[in-house]
């Protein structure tokens, strides 16, 4: 019998360079999880991830300060996953400002303003 894993779907990098990214063993430690525990939040769309520099990243503003995946995320990643989105289209769109908000709503939801960025996210799947 043999265990097929599915691949770890992962986003351009389409980010400002500045954008400060966390390679998976930083995440699993920020986490305080095993590097394959990351991987399957990553394959469950908890997380999204890019290749910089030809290693799996993901950006440090989807972690808390205490060790968490940021409150919503996963939710937020969910609705626009299942409204037609792609990685690529939900990594832009969580990096990109928005004036009625106001900043970006990975920045809105870092601030526990996470109900107004799922309704957002929902009204784009009509």
């Amino acid at each position: 019998m043999v265990l097929v894993v599915s691949p770890i779907p992962t986003a351009e990098d389409t980010l400002d360079p500045g954008v400060e990214v966390l390679q998976l063993p930083d995440v699993a430690a920020r986490l305080d999880l095993p590097v394959t525990r990351v991987q399957q939040l990553l394959r469950d769309g908890q997380l999204l991830a890019i290749r910089r520099g030809g290693a799996l990243s993901v950006p440090a503003v989807f972690l808390t300060d205490d060790g968490a995946v940021v409150k919503g995320l996963p939710g937020t990643i969910t609705v626009l996953t299942d409204s037609g989105f792609t990685p690529d289209d939900i990594l832009r769109w969580l990096f990109t400002a928005d004036d009625s908000l106001p900043g970006t709503p990975i920045d809105a939801l870092r601030t526990n303003r996470g109900t107004e960025v799922k309704r957002r996210a929902q009204a784009l799947a009509f």
